[in-house]
């Protein structure tokens, strides 16, 4: 296979890859956050403390991290279809990549949030801050060098398991490796797949460390 040949279908797996790394990222850090801040909250020193509340939502994250990402994409294929319409292609693989983020994600979110100076919430308390402000100016702001740090793990894991749903039918660059690679021995293509996916990991991390070290500077 020749390099004209191969740069179009490059484009279009790289293209799809994003696709799916951008929006399963994007509703990860919203549902990763709302959970990791409820499993921080409802905790027994939490500012609204519920046993079975809390209890509860550590099974559900505990479960969801537990289930290799093979198996949970085929096991919600139902839900998926609920969800999209389909459980094959770009589009329906984000499903998957985001039921099995989240959970990755609210535990990074909850060990950030719990290294904030239980002094400077005290503080907060003794001004008056209601539990809302509590969540949002200072447990959420103190926390963004490791919420982004967290985010940063996610987002790299996440290109991982959108090889994995390409290899499956949901397109992308593991699409291209599994056809092109495994299945007609194309090893320049698997190279080149090798190659940007190294260093699409590699901006990834450089931007999320540039971030999170600016966000502790300030």
């Amino acid at each position: 296979m020749t390099w004209d040949e191969m740069l179009p279908l490059l484009r279009q797996g790289s293209l799809e890859t994003l696709q799916m790394t951008v929006w399963s990222t994007l509703f990860t850090a919203i549902g990763g956050i709302l959970l990791g801040v409820l499993l921080v909250i409802t905790d027994r020193d939490g500012l609204l403390p519920s046993r079975p509340v809390s209890a509860a939502l550590g099974l559900v994250v505990n479960i969801g991290r537990s289930i290799p990402f093979i198996i949970l994409m085929m096991g919600i294929i139902p839900f998926t279809r609920l969800v999209v319409g389909t459980s094959i292609g770009t589009t329906a693989a984000i499903v998957p990549l985001t039921v099995s983020a989240i959970p990755f994600y609210a535990r990074l979110v909850e060990t950030a949030l719990r290294e904030v100076e239980p002094g400077t919430i005290a503080a907060a308390r003794a001004m008056g801050a209601s539990r809302t402000e509590l969540v949002r100016k200072v447990l959420l702001r103190e926390a963004r060098p490791g919420l982004v740090a967290g985010l940063t793990v996610t987002v790299i894991a996440l290109i991982g398991y959108s090889a994995i749903a390409g290899a499956v039918g949901g397109g992308g660059l593991g699409d291209l490796a599994v056809r092109y690679g495994y299945q007609r021995f194309e090893t320049t293509m698997m190279m080149a797949i090798l190659i940007l996916l190294v260093l699409l990991v590699a901006i990834i991390q450089l931007a999320g460390d540039l971030c999170a070290r600016r966000l502790t500077h300030k």
